[in-house]
């Protein structure tokens, strides 16, 4: 006699980047989980049919329900209607939250731009979504045109040019007081994320998607900065050998990770990368002031 036994996978991301188990009956949320998007990709694993299969169970520890409600994804089942079958005009007539239901999820397009008009005379393209992902101060599910249109009609109260952007942006702690402000007026560091998705920066610095939608300047990668901050951290004599090398560490760090890793709370987990104990560190570079002065110093090198 064949037992059937209980199969469990424990897993931090694969529900959320792909994964097509079929007869996956129970979902356990542990973590939080902050983004629509990947809110419905979590939960679209359950939605696949299976023979048997007649509904799947989420077991939410985390309360993730209560921050997501998209009218255009909600809804009661559909009845009677052949999936399968259908020609694909009628596939297409179908609601979006109908296909989740069914739990048949259609192949998305390809990512395709559009552009928006901020004010008069002042477009921006951005990456295409037809899902509701961005919410205002209140709660309420807005659009990725009015979330971009919000945050644009802000952003003169923070900075009045393009050079005092780029004068706060240049030193840490300028930098972590305007992220703070930001944060306040409700674009914390997820919404600041969803707004590089929508501008297609995700490779380029936070600095520079506040600077395009401002002010409409081309982007750079961070790849391209830090080459450009290298070769400029190079001819600059106050800086010793050493603290070159460890700069350039600093500098594949921040192409790697983003602008978080130059903040000064940074400064001892990067020594300690480099140098594997702060001691080691400060035995080749100096005392710690003097570190922290060439680890802020060396920014205005990249903005």
């Amino acid at each position: 006699m064949i037992k059937q036994i209980p199969t469990i996978l424990t897993t931090s991301q694969k529900l959320s980047t792909g994964v097509d188990a079929r007869n996956v009956r129970n979902i356990v949320l542990m973590r939080p989980v902050n983004s629509m998007i990947e809110f419905k990709q979590i939960i679209g694993r359950g939605t696949r049919l299976f023979d048997g299969k007649e509904y799947f169970t989420i077991y939410d520890f985390v309360d993730a329900y209560k921050n997501f409600s998209d009218p255009q994804w909600d809804g009661e089942p559909i009845e009677d209607v052949d999936i399968y079958e259908s020609p694909k005009e009628q596939i297409k007539s179908i609601k979006q939250s109908d296909i989740a239901e069914a739990g048949i999820l259609l192949e998305r397009p390809k990512k395709q731009k559009v552009k928006i008009k901020l004010a008069p005379g002042k477009e921006r393209e951005i990456q295409y979504m037809s899902q509701t992902s961005f919410w205002d101060a209140s709660g309420i599910p807005i659009s990725a045109e009015q979330f971009i249109c919000k945050l644009f009609g802000k952003l003169p109260e923070f900075f009045k040019n393009e050079q005092e952007l780029r004068d706060i942006w240049l030193s840490p702690d300028t930098r972590k007081k305007f992220l703070e402000k930001l944060k306040n007026a409700g674009y914390g560091q997820k919404e600041l994320k969803l707004l590089q998705q929508l501008t297609d920066t995700q490779n380029g610095d936070l600095f520079d998607t506040l600077e395009y939608l401002a002010y409409n300047v081309k982007p750079l990668t961070r790849v391209v900065r830090a080459r450009k901050a290298k070769n400029e951290i190079t001819k600059v004599e106050e800086f010793e050998e050493k603290q070159k090398a460890f700069l350039e560490f600093v500098l594949e760090k921040y192409v790697d990770v983003g602008v978080e890793e130059l903040e000064l709370k940074k400064l001892s987990e990067l020594i300690e990368l480099r140098y594997n104990t702060i001691d080691d560190g400060l035995a080749e570079l100096g005392k710690i002031e003097q570190i922290k002065e060439v680890f802020v110093s060396f920014q205005k090198y990249l903005y």
